[in-house]
């Protein structure tokens, strides 16, 4: 399990970095084209911006999930005791998988409601868009019951991964 879960991982890197680097794509479109006149202006790059960044912020919630790296709000003092500060990482993994739940059903049905629609620019259908709420849902379920069984000592934290490391 250990090793899906930490390829799954990198291939979400990955595709991350794809990404930012098709975004980076038409937002230049659109900058060099309002701004100078080398090339025209093209619509369809607004859309295609906006997917990429939907599918960017998915990807980027769900490594978030895994390295722990999500802001929090500390609202309660800090345990003293071990099994405080489990229990504390315990409701914070939990609240992630009730949202992760929140997302992966209701989710669904949006991802429904899309697959009967097609984007008004560049006629791509809707589903690729609307399915990233489930499947976010999913992969935060995923990394949550990892840190849940990382919390119960049950498994051994995931090693680091430092930039560059093959």
């Amino acid at each position: 399990m250990r090793r899906f879960v930490d390829g799954y991982y990198r291939v979400l890197q990955l595709l991350l970095t794809l990404l930012i680097a098709v975004l980076i794509v038409p937002v230049t479109m659109q900058v060099l084209s309002r701004y100078t006149g080398l090339i025209p202006r093209y619509i369809w790059t607004e859309e295609i911006a906006r997917f990429a960044f939907i599918w960017m912020i998915m990807v980027g919630a769900g490594i978030a999930v895994r390295d722990g790296t999500h802001f929090d709000v500390d609202l309660l003092p800090e345990p003293k005791t071990k099994a405080g500060r489990v229990a504390a990482r315990l409701l914070v993994n939990l609240t992630i998988g009730a949202v992760g739940v929140i997302f992966l059903i209701w989710g669904w049905d949006f991802a429904i409601l899309g697959s009967r629609q097609s984007s008004e620019i560049a006629g791509l259908p809707m589903l690729s868009i609307y399915i990233a709420w489930p499947w976010a849902g999913a992969t935060w379920l995923l990394f949550v019951g990892e840190r849940i069984l990382v919390d119960l000592g049950m498994v051994d934290p995931p090693r680091p991964r430092t930039v560059g490391a093959g």
